[in-house]
């Protein structure tokens, strides 16, 4: 049974690498999403086993997008994506409810580490 995952950046090329790098890992991208409110309206529709979530977004940011998804589903195992530099935003993020944060740009074996510790 692989494992699910939910895709958050607005970056669609940022989309496409994390996609790429979970794909070929072995995982199956469920669906993705462009801002933090699809990101929680697809985890509602999908229930993914984790999210990777970026933090800097329009409409909603992927810290409020956390906040949202854990209240209501509190065992959500999201991990934030913040470019380098964005220490405090990753510090919020986890005290929001993140379970880990990746750094763009992103390394394959890294992300697919952090991912192993959530979700095996």
């Amino acid at each position: 049974m692989k494992k699910k995952i939910l895709v958050v950046d607005d970056a669609l090329f940022m989309r496409k690498m994390l996609i790429d790098i979970l794909t070929k890992a072995g995982y199956e991208v469920v669906a993705e999403a462009g801002n933090g409110i699809e990101a929680y309206q697809k985890f509602k529709e999908f229930k993914p086993d984790l999210v990777t979530m970026d933090i800097t977004m329009p409409e909603m940011t992927g810290i409020e997008s956390v906040r949202m998804i854990t209240k209501e589903f509190p065992d959500a195992k999201i991990l934030m994506c913040s470019a380098m530099g964005q220490e405090g935003m990753v510090i919020d993020s986890v005290k929001s409810g993140a379970k880990g944060f990746i750094v763009k740009p992103f390394v394959a074996e890294k992300v697919i580490s952090e991912i192993q510790k959530l979700i095996g």
